[in-house]
């Protein structure tokens, strides 16, 4: 019991200095509230009269939840970022002569990348309901929506954690970092993947975003019939809601073991 007490000591003291960090850096905040309704702004207008949905259906409502899951895959990027920078300065070599957890650490920063998300995504809602997009549901899956949005922003900030861990460069970090816009764009978030080639839609559908996307349009009563389950879908697509959960706790189970104890070698 002591040591439990002690593990989530120490995550907690390492969330709130997450926090506090992004007052001494307001920018990264600003840009993961602002980056998300922009790019709903920009697809919804620029690209959203190219695309055409059966029945007519609103491309913008079809696409919020698509940048839903851009937003939470970010995780990736930010953890990746951050663990970088404090392992190039030498903040993780004073915390490991510190008495506390090895796990409290990137726990923590962990954590507080579930939260920035959690702030994220009441913005774009708000965008998105301004532009047409509805909950059509109900209360019960839309919370169920948000709650795997949220998991799956845990299971990327620990994928970004370890590789920042890894790299140790601030610089290559923001670099890898900003290629992992890719993994968006080949998944469902953006456009159907029914009209892609034969092996870029078996990529794109196999992709865990893919998977997230159709399984948060089902929940929010967004999904557009003939689209996502389209003849020949993989099987994440066309049973979304248990592959996103899969896909979760399979990146869990494999990053978190992984960056503790490259937190605690390195």
């Amino acid at each position: 019991m002591t040591t439990i007490a002690h593990v989530t000591y120490d995550g907690w003291a390492m969330l709130v200095r997450h926090l506090q960090r992004l007052r001494r850096a307001p920018g990264l905040f600003v840009l993961t509230q602002t980056m998300p309704v922009t790019m709903l702004l920009f697809f919804g207008y620029v690209f959203g009269s190219a695309v055409s949905l059966p029945g007519g259906a609103d491309y913008r409502a079809y696409l919020v939840p698509g940048l839903f899951v851009a937003t939470a895959a970010n995780g990736i990027m930010t953890g990746m970022i951050q663990a970088a920078q404090d392992a190039q300065r030498g903040v993780m070599d004073r915390f490991r002569t510190l008495p506390m957890s090895r796990s409290a650490v990137p726990a923590g920063q962990a954590a507080s990348e579930v939260l920035l998300a959690a702030t994220g995504l009441v913005p774009l809602a708000l965008v998105g309901y301004a532009v047409g997009w509805r909950v059509e549901g109900g209360l019960g899956p839309a919370l169920g929506a948000f709650g795997l949005l949220l998991l799956f922003r845990c299971a990327t900030a620990w994928i970004g954690i370890y590789l920042g861990l890894l790299l140790r460069n601030e610089e290559a970090a923001g670099q890898l970092g900003s290629a992992t816009f890719m993994l968006s764009l080949i998944s469902s978030a953006y456009i159907p993947t029914a009209g892609m080639t034969d092996w870029l839609r078996t990529v794109a559908e196999w992709n865990p975003l893919s998977a997230v996307v159709a399984a948060c349009r089902e929940l929010f009563g967004n999904a557009v019939a003939g689209v996502d389950d389209a003849p020949g879908a993989a099987w994440p697509v066309t049973h979304p809601v248990a592959a996103s959960l899969g896909w979760s706790l399979l990146l869990l189970a494999v990053f978190v073991p992984l960056a503790v104890r490259r937190y605690a070698r390195s």
